[in-house]
Parts: C-alpha cells; sequence; structure tokens
C-alpha cells in the first residue's frame, strides 16, 4: 500500500519534488491548499506523512510553520534539502518571445525577477502555486503564457522548458520537514543523528547562554535557533532548536541536564540528517 504524503501545493510543486526524493517510492501524493491543511490531512487519518517547507537558504525560516507543529500531535522523524531550480514553462512549439504573461508563486517570481528585466514586454502575474500555474496551462492549453515552476512540473503537465535555472540565485535550497503522529514516531531502524528541541525559559538574565553553554559541554552542534513570541506573555519566547549529535547517550544525557534550566521543554522529533538534493 503506497504513503499517502500530504504537501502544501498540487502535482508537480517543489513539495512533490521534496517528497518523491525523500520517500524513494511510488507514493500518493495528497496535495493541499495551504500548511494548516497539511495537519487536517494527518489527524483526520487522509495522509500518512507531511513533507513541509521550514526554511529557505535565501529567503530565511517560514515562522508559522514552527507553531503548527508544536501545536499539533506531530513528530519531526526527517528532513531534506532541495535545491529550487525555477524553468519557465509552456506549452510545445511555444517561444519565449511569444509570450505575453508568465505566472507563478510570488517567491517564485522574485527569485527570478532579474531574467525577465530582458523581456520587458512579459507581465509577471503571482498565483498560489508554481505547479497549479503549469497545470491552468495545461488544462487550458493556453499559447501565449508561462508558468516558472520545477521540471517536475513540466514532466507532470506535458510542457516544454523554455529555459532552465532562470533564478538568479544558484544555490538557493529549501530544508522540508518530513512528520507523521507521535504515536508513529519509532518506525526508525537506524540511530538518530539530528533532533529538534523547543523550550521556554525564565525571564531572567543569563538563561539562554546557561542552556547553550550545557548544550556545547556534551558537544552537541548546535546547527539553527529560532525564537518566537509567546502568546500572552510580553518579551517572552520559545527557542526553536536543532542539534546535531555525535553520541546518541551524550544527546540523552544533555536534554537530562538541560531540562531543569527551562519553563517548559519539549522534543519535537529526533531524525537522520537529511539528504542534500541538487
Amino acid at each position: 500500500m503506497k504513503s499517502r504524503i500530504a504537501i502544501q501545493g498540487w502535482h508537480g510543486s517543489f513539495h512533490d519534488i521534496a517528497a518523491r526524493n525523500y520517500f524513494k517510492a511510488d507514493v500518493e501524493i495528497v496535495p493541499c491548499e495551504n500548511f494548516p491543511q497539511l495537519f487536517e490531512k494527518i489527524e483526520n487519518d487522509e495522509a500518512d506523512f507531511i513533507v513541509m517547507a521550514i526554511e529557505n537558504s535565501v529567503a530565511g525560516s517560514i515562522l508559522p510553520n514552527y507553531a503548527l507543529i508544536r501545536d499539533a500531535d506531530i513528530s519531526v522523524t526527517g528532513e531534506i534539502f532541495l535545491r529550487i531550480q525555477q524553468n519557465l514553462l509552456a506549452l510545445p512549439g511555444q517561444k519565449i518571445e511569444d509570450l505575453k504573461e508568465v505566472h507563478s508563486h510570488p517567491m517564485a517570481i522574485a527569485q527570478s525577477r532579474k531574467f525577465f528585466d530582458q523581456y520587458p514586454d512579459i507581465k509577471l502575474i503571482e498565483s498560489v502555486d508554481t505547479a497549479s500555474s503549469a497545470k491552468m496551462i495545461h488544462e487550458g492549453q493556453l499559447k501565449h503564457i508561462g508558468a516558472i515552476a520545477g521540471k517536475l512540473a513540466a514532466t507532470t503537465y506535458g510542457l516544454d522548458i523554455l529555459e532552465e535555472s532562470i533564478e538568479t540565485n544558484h544555490t538557493n535550497y529549501t530544508r522540508f520537514l518530513v512528520l507523521n503522529k507521535r504515536d508513529k514516531k519509532n518506525y526508525m531502524t537506524i540511530e538518530p543523528n539530528k533532533a529538534t528541541i523547543c523550550f521556554a525559559l525564565p525571564h531572567k538574565p543569563g538563561s539562554l547562554s546557561h542552556i547553550l553553554s550545557v548544550l556545547a559541554f556534551y558537544d552537541l552542534d548546535l546547527t539553527k535557533i529560532q525564537s518566537l513570541p509567546i502568546l500572552g506573555k510580553e518579551w517572552q519566547y520559545l527557542f526553536y532548536v536543532d542539534i546535531k549529535m555525535n553520541d546518541y547517550n551524550r544527546y540523552q544525557q544533555a536534554l537530562t541536564a538541560v531540562k531543569p534550566l527551562a519553563d517548559s521543554f519539549e522534543v519535537l522529533g529526533e531524525y537522520r540528517v537529511g539528504e542534500k538534493i541538487i
């Protein structure tokens, strides 16, 4: 039976590419219009896993998604890093000179705007998703209209790639998290070497530095720290921290030492360091 993977966006989107590369199997993609809907799908047993973008090397963190993870009965069980390669797509037989409009997600347009400086007559139009723009062209057989999307969207919707890699920054990566219900998180057979933790701290000087010192003492590599305000508590924050470990026992000892220093503490997931897809 195929695993059902909930993604934000449509078939052929970058979320779709990330999901297929992570699971390396024939999966059933469950498209969702927005990120909160991903959690509804898994809560209602309409999906087995979520694949969700959490940060981009250019645009930074997708902050609302941290809160979605913490507020749900969900665990992080994996990650994957995908290079975001934007391509200009259109119906077969069309040329760039034929295009009057190009549709895509606002981020894809922003990443590719410099390319279109050489085509000032092309109007750039924002849409909800890269792949849905390609789907629109395919379903309507729309001439003189292009889309900015990934190569999978071109294959999925039978479009030609008029120009590859039109993004300005060619080292643009998005990190995607893989999530499922907490009661199913122990499906891994390989010892984890990365974890995501979340904690709140006492509102007093040095509280964060104390925890970071403990993590350093136990030889844990802190790869990311993200703070979000705690609703209803002025100037107090939740800290989301990603850490790599070489020794799982040392990692567990570190958690034991850290917990008494925090007002609240939670392990959001333990998993393997993600593959980088070029």
